[in-house]
């Protein structure tokens, strides 16, 4: 099958015909239909994640068909289906807690395991999967596995943000684009921080009341005239300290900070504003990923029209060109993401 392959950190993926991959007994082969491409690819790519090495086939935000499954997998060939990221156990306490996405034995394909920047990936636990609903198209159902689905849970699962609520979204990529449409489903008043307008006025377009240039002034400041008194909840939706810092300062007493934005290499430990947190009673919550029960809740809002994710796809491309959006990431993004769906081209 073909599949681009990392070779060298911040080299072009090299594209290659490798061994299609071996069905799990508790999984299935996916024909990949479309896969995302994410900032936490990227930082495999440069060389700061620390399960990402040369040999890698990266891809983790993927939908598909069912071609092959295994004696004890719960779906079957023709079957359409999302993934999550992280693949749980099942059975381990966390699992059976309900806190599948911080499950010790999971298995994490496109960081440790073949990922979907191939024509094929076998998916392992594949009571994680969901049957993709005929009225999503893969293109925007890929983007579910890892940014929707992380910035649903943010808001739902970790912040539990209420109508009218005030929400500060620092950085609107991937993930915190959807996270400025789902929280405007959800009835709270966003406001979307970045430092590209573009992005800025496409999240505009597409659910933030408010958006906010952060190479303009203090945003912390401005943030709390604007809601008199500081946002309710803070998304932090790319890793930095900058826009750590940024969220939990712009939060009034008793705000929520959530951190989405994945910290890892050289931010895996920074600075923080710990006085902000100390002096504002504030709650600070990590988040990774969703646990799969989750997805009936994420599938009914989009089935039902309530909330629209098209506009999170800026563009489709060919497998070829993954190594360019790779390369995208070094710099500021324009506004949405990337999905490869020509994975001959």
């Amino acid at each position: 099958m073909r599949a681009a392959v990392l070779r060298a950190y911040n080299e072009d993926l090299v594209l290659e015909d490798v061994p299609e991959p071996v069905c799990p007994e508790d999984g299935v082969v996916l024909k990949v239909l479309a896969c995302g491409v994410c900032r936490s690819d990227w930082h495999g790519w440069v060389g700061e994640h620390p399960r990402v090495k040369p040999g890698q086939i990266g891809g983790h935000e993927y939908c598909g068909e069912v071609i092959e499954a295994g004696p004890r997998a719960a779906f079957k060939p023709g079957d359409r289906v999302v993934a999550p990221f992280i693949l749980a156990c099942g059975s381990c306490p966390s699992c059976q807690a309900g806190a599948q996405n911080t499950c010790p034995n999971q298995r994490l394909p496109g960081f440790v395991e073949p990922g979907a920047f191939a024509e094929y990936v076998a998916v392992p636990f594949d009571h994680n999967l969901s049957r993709l609903p005929d009225s999503l198209s893969p293109t925007v159902a890929a983007g579910l596995g890892c940014r929707v689905t992380t910035a649903w849970h943010a808001l739902t699962g970790r912040a539990a943000v209420q109508g009218a609520e005030w929400v500060a979204v620092h950085g609107t990529g991937g993930i915190g684009l959807s996270s400025v449409i789902l929280a405007n489903a959800l009835g709270a008043r966003v406001i979307a921080v970045d430092v590209v307008d573009e992005k800025l006025t496409h999240a505009a377009q597409h659910g933030a009341e408010v958006t906010l240039n952060a190479r303009e002034g203090d945003v912390a400041a401005r943030i709390k005239q604007i809601t008199g008194g500081g946002a309710h909840v803070a998304i932090e939706a790319l890793g930095i300290p900058e826009t750590v810092n940024a969220s939990l300062e712009c939060l009034r007493p008793l705000g929520r900070h959530v951190q989405v934005g994945l910290p890892t290499g050289h931010t895996a430990r920074m600075e923080i504003n710990m006085s902000a947190i100390y002096q504002g009673n504030l709650a600070v919550y990590g988040t990774r990923g969703m646990p799969s029960w989750r997805y009936p809740s994420l599938l009914s809002l989009i089935e039902t029209g309530r909330v629209d994710m098209s506009p999170l796809i800026a563009r489709e491309i060919g497998l070829s060109g993954t190594s360019a959006e790779l390369r995208a990431f070094n710099g500021p993004t324009p506004p949405g993401v990337a999905v490869i769906t020509d994975f001959q081209s």
